[in-house]
């Protein structure tokens, strides 16, 4: 250091405090619009704050937590300059996770770390959190927006988020349960959710891209072109195509008479169908999930979202690598005995899904098979 003292200002590091503030003042309405009965006090204190008393009615609360982030699907977020819909990822990539326990969400947290804070910017990435709570049926109690100037590019980001729900023990579900000859019940995906974007990424040229660059607009304006094999819509809506959140129909099934007679639940994220769906099921048991294979192609036995298809096919996978790369369509899938499927189906269309059947599960030892491979 120089004998020179010299005044230096944590704005002139870089971190813009003014604008910090700003950016809490743009979100606390869209937090309050989350809120639960349980939620004590708004943000800005030390720690969010969650009233426990309602678990008291329970058998034998069982807190189950969760944590995960959007991944490299940000960077696309980023060079299309889209972030309304990415905070919905986030919550979803969470929530999902529990719910396979049988878990409801009860409260949410994010942090998001950013080159440089713009309140307006934070707003947008926020209100996707905040929406995603809302379908949730979780709190959004607090969070981080931490500035990492000198660190990340200033429009360059990254999230990740914590949820915390609780599930009454008699009622949690266990994928030891899960028998052969039960049925594997999928639900439909909005598309590639939250997971492959890496390959994506790579498939569509978007790898080295530097956001607000000629190159990164010129490649925006492409992406935003209709396509055809995905009818007519855009790589850029198909790819950036929120998260679904399945909290409220499934939760609305095991609440159900039919919901008791559910074994176990996978969501599925990366990895795919392959290395999500043996984590729902026992030791002793095989899921068989539908699928034909043929000289032009393969297909599964249930529609899968043109966007899945179109960057399979660009990448040149073989079944197998699909398979383990996406969820083919099938963003959460339930196992159930086969004298309940028609139950349980019924429930799931009650609670406006479209279910389908993925496979049956048979004796086996705890992993994923395709019908085409047996």
């Amino acid at each position: 250091m120089s004998e020179t003292a010299r005044h230096i200002t944590y704005e002139d590091a870089g971190v813009d405090t003014a604008e910090g503030g700003r950016a809490v003042d743009a979100i606390k309405q869209m937090v309050a619009e989350t809120s639960r009965p349980e939620v004590i006090g708004g943000i800005g204190g030390f720690g969010g704050l969650f009233s426990a008393a309602a678990l008291k009615d329970m058998e034998d609360p069982i807190l189950i937590s969760g944590t995960d982030g959007v991944g490299t699907k940000l960077v696309l977020a980023q060079v299309l300059d889209r972030h309304e819909t990415v905070g919905q990822d986030l919550v979803a990539m969470c929530v999902n996770d529990i719910l396979a326990s049988g878990a409801e969400p009860l409260f949410f947290l994010d942090y998001v770390a950013i080159g440089h804070i713009e309140a307006e910017h934070m707003a947008k990435v926020v209100k996707g959190v905040a929406d995603g709570c809302k379908l949730a049926g979780c709190a959004l109690v607090g969070g981080e927006m931490a500035e990492h100037p000198g660190v990340m590019r200033p429009d360059d980001y990254d999230m990740a988020g914590f949820t915390v729900g609780v599930v009454d023990r008699p009622k949690m579900l266990d994928p030891a349960n899960v028998r052969p000859g039960d049925v594997i019940i999928g639900l439909p995906s909005s598309g590639i959710h939250s997971n492959g974007y890496s390959l994506v990424r790579r498939v569509i040229g978007v790898d080295s891209l530097v956001p607000g660059t000629p190159e990164a607009e010129a490649k925006r304006a492409e992406l935003e072109q209709p396509v055809t094999e995905l009818g007519g819509e855009s790589l850029a809506d198909a790819l950036l195509a929120p998260t679904r959140i399945y909290v409220k129909p499934v939760l609305g099934l095991l609440r159900s008479e039919a919901g008791a007679r559910v074994h176990a639940i996978a969501h599925i994220t990366g990895g795919g169908i392959t290395e999500n769906l043996n984590r729902a099921l026992a030791t002793d048991v095989d899921a068989v999930v539908e699928r034909t294979v043929s000289p032009t192609g393969f297909s599964m036995g249930w529609d899968v979202p043109p966007v899945i298809s179109y960057i399979s096919r660009a990448a040149g996978l073989t079944p197998n690598e699909a398979c383990k790369t996406f969820n083919m369509g099938a963003g959460l899938m339930v196992i159930c005995p086969a004298d309940a499927e028609d139950a349980i189906v019924a429930e799931l269309e009650a609670q406006g899904e479209r279910p389908f059947r993925v496979g049956t599960c048979v004796a086996g030892s705890g992993k994923v098979v395709y019908s085409d491979e047996r």
